[in-house]
């Protein structure tokens, strides 16, 4: 089973306000649809930190083609759509970008 998405700045802000007006906290997961235990701690947070907003932003690995490479690959393999994955990696490594 997977993990759930996380709750949009706009639901934490209702989660809080929701709160702050006394609903409870089955009530507030209704509004929002999400879990109790999510209400909990998004509540909790913004009371001990005075803030909701979420630490996971730029996880994962870095991208190794930036948005610049990535056009200028599709460009190529739309100019010439017989090439190989080894010539279109030769040509790209031939550039004045990172290796890969």
């Amino acid at each position: 089973m997977g993990k759930a998405a996380d709750v949009s700045e706009f639901d934490r802000g209702l989660i809080v306000m929701a709160r702050r007006l006394g609903m409870s906290i089955a009530e507030s997961a209704r509004l929002v649809v999400c879990s109790r235990s999510a209400i909990v701690s998004i509540h909790a947070k913004w009371i001990n930190d005075g803030y909701t907003s979420s630490i996971r932003h730029g996880v994962g690995r870095p991208r190794v083609i930036k948005e610049k490479g990535r056009r200028r690959l599709s460009r190529w393999v739309k100019q010439n759509r017989h090439q190989t994955v080894a010539q279109l990696t030769a040509q790209y490594n031939a550039g004045p970008s990172v290796i890969v």
